[in-house]
């Protein structure tokens, strides 16, 4: 149990480089998050409901963060910082990392259908602060969801999605997959291949425009 511990210790702090020691990772709020979690999961899965809920206020007053007991959450999660809510049927794999104010939420109750209702997060999926990912989707092994993106529909492995709606980032698979990205959110390459060519075609045409003023004012100072 206590090598368990340290090696889930050991695996946040290599995802964030605040902590100095294991000691200060024991007071964030994402670990008693977690770990207060399990307890109301192990009620809920006992059918002691009322009893997982008290579990989960307690959570939630203590860190801002909602789990709801009914979730299923793998090894080595790690919550950075709080205002984040799981819904009830969120699956969750290993070595996921999920920021601030990050929304795992389900479809429309209202239409009747019992079920699967939010996301399922497969192994080292990264999700950026501010994030809503909604509906019983699948966010692939590897994948990034950025910092306020909104998904709706399924994310392949190792695929970087931002915006509103959110759409692949034109990012190398292979040079983002050798690190940890923090925030899930690439900030020193182009977000969309579409937005690079618009951009790339507005500088021809600027060039050509410039080549084109620059003619007229020879032409014009020969004649004069």
């Amino acid at each position: 149990m206590v090598s368990g511990l340290i090696a889930y210790l050991d695996s946040i702090r290599a995802r964030d480089p605040a902590p100095r020691s294991r000691w200060e990772i024991l007071l964030y709020p994402g670990l008693l998050a977690v770990g207060l979690h399990r307890v109301a999961h192990w009620l809920f899965e006992g059918r002691m409901f009322f009893a997982a809920r008290l579990v989960n206020h307690l959570s939630r007053f203590l860190t801002a963060i909602d789990i709801h007991p009914g979730a299923t959450i793998g090894r080595h999660l790690f919550i950075d910082h709080g205002f984040t809510v799981i819904g009830e049927t969120a699956q969750i794999g290993d070595d996921v990392t999920i920021y601030q104010c990050v929304t795992l939420g389900g479809t429309n109750p209202a239409n009747g259908i019992p079920g699967k209702r939010h996301p399922t997060l497969a192994d080292g999926v990264i999700v950026g602060s501010g994030a809503q990912i909604l509906g019983p989707i699948t966010v692939g092994p590897g994948a990034r969801v950025g910092a306020n993106a909104v998904v709706t529909e399924d994310v392949p492995a190792g695929v970087t999605m931002v915006g509103i709606k959110s759409r692949p980032t034109h990012v190398s698979m292979e040079t983002w997959l050798r690190d940890f990205v923090p925030y899930g959110t690439p900030c020193d390459e182009p977000c969309d291949a579409a937005d690079v060519a618009r951009v790339e075609a507005l500088e021809a045409e600027v060039a050509a425009l410039k080549a084109q003023v620059a003619a007229l004012l020879a032409d014009r100072a020969v004649k004069l």
